[in-house]
């Protein structure tokens, strides 16, 4: 490997490393982060370690992660009973979490947010509580998924690279 690859493959880690890290940081594109890292790697590479149908697999697995990732929250919440008020308090809390605490705010704020505003719309408490894990258990679904795609993404990557 040439001093040219060893640079391309140096930054093209770095960009996938920060993806990784946006899995956890939500503030950081996560997959979209690890694709982007991969495909500048193909391009330098001519595409000759990895080729045009893995990295569109890798953008089908990217965009899958995303939506996952996104409609978590909202599936499980209404796995659980959410009503429409529950959904809107739990994008509320997860908006307002994230600013107020950070990585844990987005966490919890989901779920105090779901449970607030079922309360205020008219459900009993224990009801409330059930619609707020269920944001709870959505979103820590969504993240797992996107992790596992990120992990895949990057493990085939380095598998091919090495």
């Amino acid at each position: 490997m040439d001093a040219y690859h060893i640079i391309v493959l140096a930054v093209s880690l770095l960009i996938i490393l920060s993806g990784l890290v946006g899995i956890v940081l939500p503030i950081i594109p996560s997959t979209p982060l690890i694709w982007i890292g991969v495909f500048i790697y193909a391009t330098c590479d001519k595409f000759e370690t990895i080729g045009w149908s893995l990295l569109l697999i890798f953008a089908i697995l990217t965009i899958v992660s995303l939506v996952l990732d996104y409609l978590g929250g909202v599936i499980g919440a209404k796995k659980y009973g959410a009503t429409r008020w529950g959904l809107i308090g739990s994008v509320i809390g997860g908006i307002g979490g994230f600013f107020m605490g950070g990585i844990i705010g987005l966490i919890f704020g989901p779920f105090f947010g779901a449970v607030l505003f079922e309360l205020i719309f008219g459900k009993d408490f224990r009801s409330s509580l059930k619609s707020g894990m269920g944001t709870l258990v959505g979103f820590l679904g969504g993240a797992i998924a996107k992790l596992v795609i990120g992990v895949i993404i990057i493990g085939i990557f380095i598998w091919k690279v090495f």
